[in-house]
């Protein structure tokens, strides 16, 4: 029988969209998450040096509340299944330079998504 004796996990997620910062810059954070169990990804957000790891922790904590409040799965036992960031809308915007030039600026965005499942203890 196909797929006899494989436990099928649900997966809860949060997202965040059009955060002033661009998605490069943000996957650097992301990337350190999967596998981690929340209490320990909490942790390593709090303590590393750039400031986007905030933005990265609220979102993480949005899916830990939305797994504890809408699915009733135990805080203590969720980890990070997935994390991404996508580009979001990117604003252009010109800045005067010398000799009657224009210099492009570009104003990134991105949306964040955290995905957590429960894991037996």
């Amino acid at each position: 029988m196909f797929g006899a004796g494989v436990k099928e996990t649900m997966e809860v997620s949060a997202t965040a969209k059009y955060l002033p910062v661009s998605a490069r810059k943000i996957r650097l954070v992301l990337d350190q998450l999967p596998g981690k169990r929340i209490e320990e990804a909490m942790v390593m957000l709090r303590f590393l040096p750039t400031p986007h790891a905030r933005e990265v922790a609220k979102v993480l904590k949005s899916a830990a509340a939305n797994a504890e409040n809408n699915f009733a799965m135990d805080q203590d036992d969720l980890k990070v299944k997935r994390a991404y960031a996508g580009e979001g809308r990117t604003l252009k915007r010109f800045r005067p330079k010398t000799r009657g030039r224009v210099g492009k600026n570009y104003h990134r965005t991105s949306h964040i998504t955290v995905v957590v499942e429960e894991v037996e203890a």
